[in-house]
């Protein structure tokens, strides 16, 4: 009766266990994230306007809604890489508003091949609320300051590669176990031997 080693075996079965863990939990994120993308997608559809959120709990709700802001005035504007309706890469222009109900708002106003920020000093602004690095933003649908149609914020954008790397920690795990049993039969095929 061949013997297994107790201590590695203990740390094989023991990390492969937990690759399998990782990989269950990477199924239920996936479940999770199809469930946002049909909420998101959903939301999408919907012609009715939502209010601003301006608390931080409300940001995930209000996601991929038509929306408006009264930007009171511009404490500044930033230009990042962005894309315009068509597709093109250019520059995303967006103003930091300070709204005139109280608040705050990033207005992404348009696009441009230009970086130079736009001639526009606030106003009424209707769009579509989008994700961003502060949390969330209006893309302003039709764009302002001169500006050309940004591309509408799409939840399609959202990586979904939940199920990729839970297959990839169900194959480690299988990895882990496969070199173990190999490791222990040339063990054991160097016993034999020894013992002959």
């Amino acid at each position: 009766m061949r013997r297994l080693p107790i201590v590695p075996t203990v740390v094989v079965v023991l990390a492969a266990a937990t690759m399998i863990a990782l990989g269950v939990w990477q199924l239920q994120r996936l479940q999770w994230k199809e469930g946002l993308l049909a909420r998101y997608h959903d939301a999408q559809a919907m012609s009715a306007q939502v209010p601003w959120p301006s608390d931080p709990a409300d940001y995930a709700g209000a996601l991929y809604r038509r929306s408006s802001v009264d930007c009171a005035s511009v404490r500044g504007f930033d230009a990042i890489s962005g894309r315009s309706q068509d597709q093109r890469s250019g520059w995303a222009h967006i103003a930091h508003c300070t709204l005139a109900g109280g608040g705050s708002a990033e207005v992404a106003l348009g696009w441009s091949t230009d970086s130079a920020a736009p001639q526009w000093s606030g106003g009424e602004v209707a769009g579509v609320i989008g994700p961003s690095k502060g949390g969330i933003k209006l893309v302003a649908s039709p764009p302002q300051g001169g500006l050309q149609q940004l591309a509408v914020p799409d939840p399609s954008e959202i990586p979904n590669n939940h199920l990729a790397y839970a297959v990839q920690w169900f194959l480690f795990a299988l990895t882990a176990l496969v070199i173990y049993a190999l490791a222990l039969r040339k063990k054991w095929r160097a016993e034999g031997r020894d013992a002959r």
